[in-house]
């Protein structure tokens, strides 16, 4: 059996630094090189501030750079040397032409495949990638299933390990060298081989039915606030039925991250590209209710404050998709931002582990500055202190669930605000804390649950407004 000695991966980002890392750890003998064209990633991964936060993995490059793991420029000679490629490059949903918004962006893996036959000699296996099995190239689909903030824990004991190939000799050949990379320290019981449709179809169906469930528990919020119920009580009771589970059942402002949106966005397009309609239109509303659990939100609050955030001050804390990351990709905070940003309120951002470019970056987007970016210069300010962040504002809006943030000296905090103060917790982090801060002062809203019984009087609008799927909240007359 062929025995993979030296392994290349192109693309030193959130997946492939990580992945790669756990394999050097893992399997000694073999020879890891981690390639990727942006220089200032390659210096972060080769110094003591890596270019991502993860949890366990400063400990784990650590353990092994410089051994049997290198960060690198050099992407030929780590090609060439290789027996194994493996392509972890941003395949980010299309934002021009055929499959606009849906179809996934393919430029970076053709270029890395391109890359790989002109240099590449003698046998090889790639896999995440697309080009023809010519110079004696296998090409494998190995789909990673890693949640971000355990994505260490996730390598290291994987539920499972998905390998699809082709269905002749050197395909299985191929699959059977990768598999004995795995059975270093994942048991043969949790490695699947499959064909290369059914890998691929496997990883975009497992996101899918993950977004799923919290589109599914998001829309069930907004009925329990209409009713009285919470969210967290029917959660638990549904989630006791072992047919049901109760994992992925926690209501919040809505899924965020690099892959949820992507995989199912991927999966209406090929349902339109092979003509399956009514199969599109299913998926799409898991998109179009994760949108809405989002506008929902930000309309919630704007009615709260009275009809109107123009010129007023929110202390927004969390900016990443969900706590024990610095990703922000597609993360809930970005669209609450803007539609906040729309209304005219000044934004005032924390988060423990986002840069201030990032979040300044993400905001600037035309999508979301509505080609204006100079609006976030006049609107947005981001503080090194959840404290500050908080002063002198009229509410605080609670969007990534940091442990930190259950913490708070929420006294401090409501003497610090105008009165009346509001809290509006999107991910129901501070559910233990109610009576606490209502007997401070404090009026609160969260998901799912009424909270507030008793509020300041204002004339209350006539409920959500009804706006289209891709539109902000509807701008309303100031009180």
């Amino acid at each position: 059996m062929f025995k993979i000695k030296r392994i290349c991966c192109i693309g030193a980002g959130y997946v492939g630094g990580p992945t790669c890392s756990v394999i050097a750890q893992m399997c000694p003998e073999i020879r890891v090189t981690v390639v990727d064209v942006n220089e200032s990633r390659i210096k972060a991964w080769n110094s003591d501030t890596l270019p991502i936060y993860e949890p366990g993995l400063k400990e784990v490059v650590e353990s092994c750079r410089g051994r049997n793991l290198f960060f690198s420029m050099d992407i030929d000679s780590a090609i060439k040397d290789a027996d194994l490629v493996y392509i972890s490059v941003n395949t980010p949903t299309k934002t021009y032409g055929m499959g606009k918004g849906r179809a996934a962006d393919l430029k970076f893996i053709e270029a890395c495949a391109r890359r790989i036959v002109e240099v590449s000699d003698g046998y090889k296996i790639i896999f995440d990638a697309n080009t023809k099995p010519s110079l004696n190239l296998q090409v494998l689909s190995n789909p990673e299933f890693l949640a971000e903030g355990t994505a260490v824990r996730d390598l290291k004991e994987p539920d499972r390990v998905l390998i699809g190939g082709d269905e002749t000799p050197e395909g299985q050949r191929a699959i059977q060298a990768l598999c004995a990379v795995y059975e270093c320290w994942v048991p043969k019981s949790r490695i699947i081989k499959t064909n290369t449709w059914s890998s691929e179809l496997s990883k975009l169906a497992a996101n899918a039915f993950l977004a799923q469930r919290i589109s599914s528990i998001n829309s069930i919020s907004a009925l329990c606030e209409a009713t009285g119920a919470d969210v967290e009580e029917v959660a638990l009771a549904i989630g006791m039925d072992q047919r049901i589970g109760s994992k992925f059942l926690k209501a919040s402002i809505g899924f965020g991250g690099s892959c949820f949106q992507k995989d199912v966005l991927n999966l209406v397009y090929l349902c339109e590209a092979l003509n399956l309609p009514e199969v599109a239109s299913y998926w799409q509303q898991v998109i179009d209710m994760n949108e809405y659990q989002r506008r929902r939100f930000a309309c919630r609050i704007i009615d709260c404050l009275f009809n109107t955030v123009t010129g007023k001050k929110i202390g927004l804390l969390g900016f990443s998709f969900k706590k024990d990351t610095g990703d922000t990709r597609e993360s809930s905070s970005i669209y609450i931002s803007k539609y906040l940003m729309d209304e005219g309120a000044k934004l005032h951002i924390y988060d423990p582990k986002v840069l201030k470019e990032q979040i300044i970056q993400d905001l600037s987007q035309p999508k979301i500055s509505e080609d204006n970016p100079e609006r976030v210069s006049e609107l947005v300010t981001v503080t090194k202190d959840p404290y500050e962040a908080c002063e002198g504002a009229h509410a605080l809006v609670i969007c990534t669930e940091w442990d930190m943030f259950k913490d708070l000296d929420y006294e401090k905090i409501y003497y610090q605000m105008l009165k009346p103060a509001f809290i509006f917790d999107g991910r129901r982090v501070l559910d233990h804390l109610h009576p606490r801060l209502q007997s401070i002062g404090f009026q609160i809203e969260t998901i799912g649950k009424k909270v507030t019984t008793a509020r300041i009087p204002f004339t209350p609008p006539a409920g959500i407004p009804r706006t289209g799927l891709n539109e902000p909240p509807t701008k309303k007359a100031k009180v």
